[in-house]
């Protein structure tokens, strides 16, 4: 039995396609045959990205190997990877915080050789987070509740009243 897909915006059907997708969270990443519900009524589009883990120690370890040197999107995403704050990724290096806003800004980045070389170890040898915090709910998207809803006010965003 094929299961139909709702949108979780507007309930209609959506229509299931599969082809390349640009990924980000920094990286210039493409996945290809990746699974997308498109509800033809609201234009709302759904990524089916499985085993998001493997996929995030595959980047990581692509970027790591890389011969060229680091973009400020690969290092907050190797860090991120790593499971570090930029707090905690500062206290380690011994450095201070404002080294990491600096080498993770586009306008500014860049990281000394010595510490490219050590977050690329750590990629390497270290271990990643395990966890993203969903083990203990359902990720279909069809059986999530619906989305908290915020709308701005003069004095700023306000979380909306459930309908």
């Amino acid at each position: 039995m094929t299961r139909k897909h709702r949108c979780i915006e507007c309930g209609s059907t959506l229509t299931i396609r599969k082809g390349p997708r640009r990924y980000g969270h920094g990286v210039n990443v493409v996945l290809n045959n990746v699974e997308v519900r498109i509800c033809g009524d609201c234009g709302e589009e759904y990524e089916v990205i499985p085993n998001i883990e493997n996929l995030h120690k595959v980047i990581a370890t692509s970027l790591a190997k890389k011969p060229v040197r680091l973009t400020p999107g690969e290092i907050r995403f190797l860090r991120t990877y790593l499971g570090h704050s930029s707090q905690d990724f500062a206290e380690i290096l011994g450095i201070r915080p404002e080294t990491i806003t600096r080498w993770e800004n586009p306008a500014t980045g860049g990281m000394s050789s010595v510490a490219e070389r050590f977050l690329r170890y750590a990629v390497l040898v270290g271990k990643p987070i395990t966890s993203y915090g969903l083990e203990n709910i359902d990720t279909d998207p069809d059986e999530l509740p619906q989305p908290p809803r915020f709308h701005a006010e003069d004095d700023g965003w306000v979380i909306a009243e459930a309908n």
